[in-house]
């Protein structure tokens, strides 16, 4: 097998079918619920994606135990923005524990670095997303359509569930204002007055609020 970037930012080889994992992963839930439904090839220094899926595709995956210790993990996701010419999917641990913290790297994700975030409720919902996304990075793009297509699915979706965490927006309100302001950047350089026609005074007082408050609200751990 061809040898791999020790810094894991650059193109990784990765044969059909198979997921090359980060080493801190070995002996994890998530890697034993995928052995058997994918090949799983584990590699010393993948510093910045802990598994991927093809040698342009690959996952960052933000634990319960990454979101209770702080913000540690932002400097992992913005260093990979930085560096990586890779498409890059964030997975974060969507748990009881950690809920109160996942709108902040909701935010942090999408609207300040402009990735895909998927929230899971465990590793074992995680191993089902990553065995899903493997099967549609086999199919030749040419011959299917349908997978450029869902990728651009899983941004939209990633951008309405963002949208959705706006104090005062919600489901029913997110569509409207993504048919109004189809991008973040758009929908977070609205005035009031543009937001008021949509959603009324209060909803668009509150999003003028999540746009413009200062990004840092805690001090990082």
């Amino acid at each position: 097998m061809e040898r791999n970037p020790p810094d894991g930012t650059g193109p990784v080889h990765v044969p059909l079918g198979h997921i090359v994992a980060s080493e801190k992963w070995r002996g994890s839930q998530l890697a034993q619920e995928m052995q058997g439904k994918v090949r799983l090839i584990f590699e010393e220094g993948l510093a910045s994606a802990d598994f991927y899926l093809s040698s342009k595709s690959c996952i960052l995956y933000v634990t319960e135990a990454d979101l209770v210790a702080g913000h540690g993990y932002r400097k992992r996701l913005a260093r990979f923005r930085n560096s990586s010419h890779l498409q890059g999917i964030i997975i974060v641990e969507k748990t009881q524990m950690s809920e109160q913290y996942f709108p902040a790297v909701q935010k942090f994700t999408v609207l300040d670095l402009g990735m895909v975030l998927l929230p899971v409720a465990s590793q074992s919902e995680a191993s089902c997303l990553i065995i899903h996304l493997v099967q549609e990075q086999t199919r030749e793009p040419s011959k299917n359509p349908f997978l450029r297509k869902k990728r651009s699915m899983l941004s939209e979706l990633s951008l309405v569930q963002t949208v959705q965490q706006i104090p005062g927006v919600g489901k029913v309100k997110a569509p409207l204002l993504l048919q109004k302001f189809p991008s973040i950047q758009q929908l977070s350089n609205a005035s009031v007055q543009e937001l008021e026609e949509v959603v009324g005074p209060a909803a668009a007082q509150h999003i003028h609020t999540f746009f413009t408050q200062p990004k840092r609200q805690q001090p990082c751990s």
